[in-house]
């Protein structure tokens, strides 16, 4: 209702007899403000009504994003609007009423309307401290950057006094070694161990000896708080965003739960989950030492990114130097001693074993996967000279290249070390003394001189090649004895006379 209209609904019931609490449960505002209308001669209250449609408010230049935000996403609440704008300024101060109000007053002005789903719960007691621990699983269908839609599943875990949370997410669906491995992740965050657990599935109560209550599916009363955290992730933290990768997903969720899920004040204690938490978590028994789970399914993998790095659980673990190649993945399995263990197949050699920390943004580096860049080099070209039978001839030769090609001496290197292992003895030594012959100092072009010898030898049989070698596309290899033409520069100087700067 605008102001105008408020005013005078007030005066004119105000005139009819009603007493100012009627008027204010009638119209639904406080007599606060029934008192401050009345108050109002009816030209102070029109110049007031005006100042108010001008008035530059605080959210103002926060207008545009926000009304993108709700056409793209009409079912966005208020709450997570400003949990988005929490997550892109680090320094939004701006209440959260004051975001209430904001975004009524922008769908109002521009017709968005909300879809609005009431559940009905009963109110239970709370157990004590340190009692119960409710768990309970939920997937979501996120849209990607490429608007592609991907199924995410995710596993909720809230200690029952407190409503302290801890979330998890896998792009795929879980298996019971995901569960047990993320219920230990659960237990570290807390710090400890609740008495019993509430869930709808006996996956994890014979390996920790907990005692467990299992209730009916979707059952309000008896798993009513973890329920509504299921809602509250999806609604909250998941709803409308869009999916990048798992590693940068679960990050994010991190730190939505320090920010909001954890940090905003409950509805129905009125405190803040992280401050009761603070007091529960004495209440929680110790976890002495992490069970013992099998090796986990080989169908875990990572991404190789481009620094020789994979992420696991928001922090970058190395992997050996050249693992990285585009779109490269590697299986990784979590051992019982708390161990990240990286093999580049399934079933293969192990390339990289790291202590897993659980802390966040860390870089875990294995020094035998980095290099010595002053003495890198040459113990590469010491690596590729033992390829030739003539490992003096070699090194002469890759340290020639190096000299023509520092920058790129690794890729050079590379090349050279890859086509001669696929080469036999004869032919890669054949082309090594062509190339020294001919002064050809390149990685491509031995590579080019390997395989023309090899097709002569496929050609005649291993029969010596005898004629003169030519390199690929039809290029004659003594063209490389040929000295260019030079000029004097004075003819070019005089030209250039006299020409601006």
């Amino acid at each position: 209702m605008e102001k105008w209209e408020m005013y005078m609904e007030i005066k004119q019931l105000k005139e009819q007899g009603f007493k100012i609490r009627r008027i204010a449960r009638k119209l639904g505002i406080s007599r606060t403000t029934v008192y401050k209308y009345l108050e109002r001669s009816p030209q102070e209250m029109a110049a007031w009504a005006a100042a108010t449609k001008t008035r530059t408010k605080i959210l103002d230049p926060y207008e545009l994003l926000i009304h993108t935000w709700l056409s793209e996403n009409p079912d966005m609440s208020s709450a997570q609007i400003y949990d988005w704008l929490m997550e892109k300024y680090d320094h939004f101060t701006v209440g959260e009423s004051t975001v209430r109000s904001y975004v009524r007053e922008l769908r109002e002005k521009y017709a968005i309307p909300k879809e609005t789903h009431q559940r009905v719960y009963e109110a239970v007691p709370d157990p004590p401290m340190g009692q119960q621990l409710q768990v309970d699983f939920g997937k979501t269908n996120q849209k990607t950057p490429q608007g592609k839609h991907i199924k995410m599943y995710f596993i909720t875990f809230v200690l029952s006094h407190s409503r302290y949370k801890y979330v998890e997410w896998m792009d795929r669906p879980f298996m019971t070694k995901d569960v047990i491995r993320m219920h230990e992740h659960a237990f570290q965050y807390f710090g400890g161990m609740p008495k019993e657990l509430v869930y709808d599935q006996d996956a994890y109560r014979e390996a920790r000896k907990l005692n467990v209550y299992f209730c009916r599916k979707a059952d309000p009363e008896s798993k009513g708080r973890i329920e509504r955290v299921v809602g509250f992730v999806k609604d909250n933290f998941a709803k409308n965003r869009v999916l990048q990768n798992i590693d940068q997903w679960n990050e994010s969720c991190m730190a939505w739960l320090e920010r909001t899920g954890n940090w905003k004040v409950h509805n129905t204690t009125k405190k803040r989950p992280i401050e009761v938490f603070t007091l529960e978590k004495h209440h929680l028994k110790p976890v002495i030492k992490e069970i013992s789970i099998s090796t986990v399914d080989s169908s875990i993998t990572r991404t190789v990114r481009k620094d020789n790095t994979i992420i696991y659980e928001s922090n970058r673990y190395s992997v050996p130097l050249g693992t990285y190649q585009k779109d490269k993945k590697v299986y990784i399995e979590i051992t019982a001693d708390n161990r990240l263990v990286i093999r580049e197949q399934s079933e293969g050699p192990v390339i990289a074993n790291h202590l897993i920390t659980f802390e966040r943004g860390k870089l875990i580096q294995d020094r035998q996967h980095t290099r010595d860049r002053t003495k890198g080099i040459g113990a590469y070209i010491a690596t590729v000279s033992t390829h030739f039978t003539d490992g003096e001839t070699a090194t002469a030769f890759l340290e020639e290249i190096h000299q023509r090609y520092p920058r790129y001496m690794r890729d050079q290197l590379g090349i050279v070390l890859k086509v001669s292992k696929a080469a036999d003895q004869t032919v890669r030594d054949e082309a090594l003394r062509e190339c020294m012959k001919r002064g050809v100092y390149s990685a491509t072009e031995f590579s080019d001189v390997l395989a023309y010898i090899q097709r002569q030898l496929q050609q005649n049989g291993a029969k010596q090649v005898d004629e003169e070698i030519k390199a690929l596309h039809d290029i004659d290899l003594s063209d490389l004895d040929t000295e260019p033409d030079t000029r004097e520069l004075a003819p070019y100087l005089d030209v250039l006379k006299g020409a601006a700067v």
